[in-house]
């Protein structure tokens, strides 16, 4: 699924090629997609035709694009799920194998004409959502300055990059929790947009291990792994996301290469580099985890007893 780094990506290509063009049709092709409207699909197609896309928005996974021109407030919400992406094709372009909606844009000199979100496994889609005021009047996310968030994202905490994000912020919701650390930093209402690669690319980057409970977290401890996941997102930001198939691609189809430059996700039987930097022997473990699996350094990354 894509995490932060691989969203903002999206947000960004569609910041360049989207923003301030105006929604000239929509076809909806599999209604699948649009089933979080529960106005439905034909709805969703009148509503966004003729509206203006005034930006393009983030928080954590959360993608939205204001609209202008409706009667009420509201956005277009693009949920990429497991595998949903956004591309900017020209008009004459074959259809995508896995094509969803249809959004043909005004014309604009170079810039491709259609905005298609396509979705193999159809765990995404898209749909309108009222904007409404944020809690603590700070902006919605990232990529607008208004104080505004939709409706359907006003659960979802702020996410590290954000500039209302703080190592105190971070510390005071980790110790609401009375549970292990990578479980409540992949709880979206914590904070967002930290996945299970992330999550262990930043607790290897903080010295700290997933099963340390939430109780005995100190501030010290939050300020490093604050500062590990802005660094871990801001590296995989530069390197265009993290791809391990096709698909996970930016607006354009190109794919990020930040895996190449992971420490700790996926490297089991590994040498750790930080040991092997201080001339020691320890390899990267793997444990099951919520189903899934974590990665971390027995020497480095002390299980709690």
């Amino acid at each position: 699924m894509p995490e932060l780094p691989e969203v903002e990506v999206v947000r960004r290509g569609l910041d360049d090629w989207v923003v301030g063009r105006t929604v000239e049709s929509v076809s909806v092709v599999d209604v699948r997609s649009v089933r979080r409207h529960l106005e439905g699909p034909a709805d969703f197609a009148a509503s966004l035709g003729h509206t203006l896309i005034g930006a393009a928005v983030r928080r954590g996974k959360f993608l939205w694009m204001p609209l202008e021109g409706l009667s009420t407030p509201a956005a277009l919400v693009a949920h990429l799920g497991m595998s949903g992406q956004l591309l900017v094709e020209e008009p004459a372009a074959p259809d995508e194998k896995h094509l969803k909606v249809r959004l043909e844009l005004s014309a604009e000199l170079e810039k491709p004409g259609e905005l298609r979100f396509i979705d193999q496994r159809i765990f995404g889609g898209m749909f309108l959502s009222p904007l409404v005021p944020t809690d603590d009047r700070f902006p919605g996310g990232v990529g607008s300055n208004i104080p505004v968030i939709p409706q359907a994202a006003v659960h979802i905490a702020r996410d590290v990059l954000d500039v209302a994000s703080t190592p105190e912020v971070l510390y005071t919701s980790l110790r609401k929790r009375n549970t292990q650390l990578k479980r409540a930093i992949l709880d979206q209402q914590v904070i967002s947009g930290v996945g299970n690669i992330y999550a262990d690319e930043a607790l290897w980057a903080a010295k700290l291990h997933g099963l340390r409970s939430t109780a005995t977290i100190r501030r010290p401890d939050v300020a490093r792994l604050h500062g590990a996941l802005v660094e871990v997102m801001s590296r995989a930001l530069a390197a265009g996301g993290t791809s391990f198939d096709a698909l996970y691609v930016n607006v354009n189809g190109a794919s990020g290469y930040f895996d190449r430059s992971l420490n700790a996700y996926g490297r089991v039987g590994k040498q750790c580099r930080r040991c092997a930097e201080e001339g020691l022997i320890s390899v990267i473990r793997r444990d099951p985890f919520m189903g899934r699996s974590s990665y971390s350094c027995p020497r480095c990354q002390r299980k709690p007893h």
